[in-house]
């Protein structure tokens, strides 16, 4: 008797706590991307490279930090697609930048028939804000206000001026019209406008995509900001210092109102960085990792990674199975009760994390990660992975016990050369073709027609991208 006692009462705890799980109110979601952070520039790394990021640090006290955190993409426009779909932006052939807005190729784009995560929100009855860098679609029905987002004020383009530019060259878009008020300084302006948009939006749950477009080039920051790293000589990583305290003061301004308004425990955060750092360009730092921006090295893909969701979260969670950009939008969907698999578009290749960091699921959310650029590649089985770089063999590196990929393993390990290889080949037929390049002024003509004969660029020449692991400034 007391058995069948025990088990009843067992069914109706259970029941009782599934039910209020589904009673419960959907939480606020708060989606912050960086843009060319280094993983050694977040301080809750463990890199002391002397800039102070308090506010990103509390969120990983008060959450997750995640070691072996992952962008889809070394490069801006084919990761933040991975994002926002959820997927391998392989799988709709978005595997480039676009090159400048004037020159971009017609189909440049999120394709329409790839739904958001504004768009899946929005219908699951969330109020939808994005604020910043949007970088995935010029065209008409391409645009951020056009692909679920209720409020926006973004810029469309790769990269803008930090201060107010009267030749508009990248403007400012709220709501889908030019805004003809240049701000004073955009981080902080992206700061403003996060606020506002989080009080009023108290009696609805929302999803915000804050897009910080710092710390990207062109490298500027105020002098105020600047004044804080006295002890950094070299002025282009003080500049970086200035951008990101001041990145770092947003998210500071942000959470503040969010706890301001007792809203802390209904709202998941989540933050990382597009790509790596590239510190010939922004003076960023990868820490022990090699490569930068644009490379299948660690540096160009691991990046800061971080989650928080008061009382949800374990505080202060150090997580070291890989995760993905892209696992972002699976675990938004997830905490907002929406299903993953909505029939309309190829599955996504994102996995909800929140089972995996509160210890209700074992093993890692992925076996396996691929990458690729063109003819540079990656993929990471386990431990192991495999890089192609241009001018470059295939190497092996065993990321366990060699961070740095200093020790090529190629030709002591063949097997499991050839197994990754496998691996990634076995991945790669089943993504689509690459559907555009970047273009520019050398290889095409305003409006985006490729020039017949194109002519030299200049851009990038001479930048040596395969920096070894542990780069440091003097």
């Amino acid at each position: 008797m007391k058995i069948l006692l025990f088990t009843l009462t067992l069914i109706l705890f259970i029941t009782f706590s599934s039910l209020l799980r589904l009673c419960a109110s959907p939480p606020n979601i708060l989606l912050i991307l960086a843009d060319d952070l280094g993983y050694a520039d977040v301080a809750a790394n463990g890199h002391a490279t002397g800039i102070a990021t308090p506010h990103l640090d509390a969120l990983a006290a008060v959450g997750a930090r995640f070691t072996n955190g992952y962008a889809t993409h070394p490069f801006c426009s084919p990761s933040r697609a991975g994002l926002m779909s959820g997927m391998y932006q392989h799988r709709f052939g978005f595997e480039a930048n676009s090159g400048p807005e004037t020159y971009a190729p017609a189909n440049f784009g999120l394709p329409r028939h790839i739904p958001t995560l504004a768009e899946k929100l929005k219908k699951g009855g969330y109020k939808t804000s994005m604020i910043g860098k949007w970088h995935i679609g010029f065209s008409e029905g391409l645009r951020p206000h056009e692909r679920g987002f209720d409020e926006t004020y973004v810029f469309h383009s790769g990269a803008r001026t930090f201060y107010p530019d009267p030749a508009g060259r990248s403007p400012m878009i709220r709501n889908g019209k030019v805004d003809p008020d240049e701000p004073a300084y955009l981080t902080d302006a992206f700061a403003e406008e996060a606020v506002a948009f989080i009080e009023g939006s108290k009696d609805d749950p929302w999803f915000l995509y804050l897009a910080f477009n710092a710390v990207h080039t062109p490298m500027e920051a105020t002098d105020e900001y600047e004044a804080r790293f006295p002890n950094i000589k070299n002025p282009k990583r003080r500049t970086l210092a200035g951008m990101l305290a001041a990145m770092d003061d947003a998210v500071g301004d942000v959470m503040a109102r969010v706890r301001e308004l007792d809203a802390e425990e209904d709202t998941l955060v989540l933050f990382y960085s597009d790509n790596g750092g590239i510190p010939p360009k922004n003076a960023s730092l990868n820490g022990p990792l090699r490569g930068m921006k644009g490379t299948m090295f660690e540096g160009g893909v691991r990046v800061p990674f971080l989650a928080q969701w008061k009382g949800r979260i374990p505080a202060g969670l150090v997580y070291e199975n890989p995760v993905m950009g892209f696992d972002c939008h699976a675990t938004a969907l997830a905490a907002a009760g929406l299903p993953l698999d909505n029939g309309e578009a190829p599955a996504l290749d994102g996995v909800d994390l929140l089972p995996f960091l509160t210890g209700e699921k074992d093993g890692r959310p992925h076996k396996a990660l691929f990458w690729r650029s063109g003819n540079q590649h990656a993929a990471r089985v386990g431990d192991h992975k495999i890089v192609t770089q241009l001018g470059t063999g295939t190497m092996l590196f065993d990321l366990e016990n060699d961070i740095a990929e200093a020790n090529d393993l190629a030709a002591t390990q063949p097997e499991k050369l050839v197994e990754l290889r496998k691996s990634f080949r076995a991945w790669s037929n089943s993504m689509m073709e690459q559907q555009w390049i970047r273009q520019d002024h050398s290889n095409a003509e305003p409006g985006g027609k490729l020039k017949a004969v194109p002519s030299p660029s200049n851009r990038n020449k001479g930048l040596v991208r395969d920096i070894p692991g542990g780069f440091s400034y003097q």
